[in-house]
């Protein structure tokens, strides 16, 4: 009775062959990958990006006292005045070249093409948008290693569990008794006194964002601009309005801490626990105030950053390459722009 059944069955998959059907050995419309969501990457949006036309150079930067200086005097008559001072500083970039390679096996990618699978889960088109990944979430790392802890930035401040606050301290985010509106107030008029520009992005560890949107306060505030339909919530923007920012980010990216071979020790790229004020200009140029850049030098110039190639790998070995090239380098431009929050839950 089993052998009948499976004669029938192999008879019926042989029928439907010849009419034209194909095993479907890859699903057509969806190919399983867990790239990032593009959103989570961040470094570029705390130090943004400033294209330069050589990978070595110099930028000024003036002096804050003379340029917020009353320079302007009355003309004595028959006289003029002494000339303004406007000093400044040399400062240097040095754009490094990183470089990110993964393979192709041709033949194997021939399954795909004969079972006329669509484009976008060609293995050729994931390993592009891998390698753009790739590039992006070196970014991420680079500004946390480098810029998203203490130790870095001249303006810090710590979490204490309970007690009063001194010196360079606050309550954690999680303690009912820490007052969110003012303490970040404080905050940006001490970035607005000593670096003439208001802080307008607030970056957040993910604990320390979990921690501040569930305080008591933040909440109390926001707890009647809901009805029954729509209740309210805090979210990133609900957050930037009661705290008056431009933008809150919260630091969502992550990434597998494990050596190649080893169990997956997924972790997040940046300190969860926490938190970085910054001035961010929306026009970068040399010489316009931010509290970090990342320069970035255009190899090919053809106005992209992030270079992407294709080549053949060694004759016989029937191998291509996806070959992402990128030259940048990030760094902290003004102290006096910024201030870091550590241990904020």
């Amino acid at each position: 009775m089993g052998n009948t059944r499976e004669v029938n069955g192999n008879a019926a998959i042989l029928a439907r062959i010849n009419k034209g059907w194909k095993p479907n050995r890859y699903l057509t419309n969806m190919s399983m990958a867990y790239f990032a969501d593009p959103k989570d990457h961040v470094a570029t949006s705390i130090f943004p990006i400033c294209p330069v036309d050589f990978s070595t150079g110099f930028y000024y930067e003036f002096l804050k006292g003379d340029l917020a200086r009353d320079n302007v005097a009355r003309k004595p008559a028959f006289g003029k005045v002494a000339p303004a001072k406007m000093g400044h500083t040399d400062n240097s970039y040095k754009c490094v070249v990183d470089q990110v390679i993964v393979g192709i096996d041709q033949i194997g990618a021939v399954n795909y093409q004969r079972a006329g699978v669509p484009a976008s889960i060609d293995p050729r088109r994931s390993k592009v948008r891998f390698v753009s990944e790739q590039q992006l979430l070196h970014l991420d790392i680079l500004f946390a290693e480098n810029f998203f802890k203490t130790g870095i930035w001249a303006n810090e401040f710590t979490g204490i569990a309970s007690g009063t606050p001194s010196g360079s301290q606050f309550l954690k985010f999680n303690d009912a008794n820490f007052d969110p509106v003012n303490f970040f107030d404080a905050r940006k008029r001490e970035i607005k006194l000593a670096g003439r520009r208001m802080p307008n992005k607030l970056s957040l560890g993910y604990d320390s964002f979990i921690a501040l949107k569930n305080h008591p306060d933040i909440l109390e505030r926001v707890k009647y601009t809901g009805g029954t339909a729509n209740p309210a919530i805090v979210n990133e923007q609900v957050l930037a309005q009661v705290l008056g920012f431009e933008e809150v980010k919260v630091l969502e990216a992550t990434y597998n801490a494990a050596e190649e071979g080893q169990p997956d020790d997924m972790k997040f790229v940046c300190e969860s626990d926490g938190a970085l004020l910054t001035y961010t200009t929306n026009a970068p140029a040399i010489d316009e105030p931010s509290a970090g850049y990342i320069f970035t030098w255009d190899m090919l110039g053809n106005g992209n950053y992030m270079a992407t190639d294709q080549f053949e790998g060694e004759g016989g070995t029937h191998s291509e390459f996806i070959e992402g090239l990128m030259s940048t380098d990030m760094k902290k431009t003004s102290d006096d722009l910024a201030c870091y929050l550590s241990k904020c839950v």
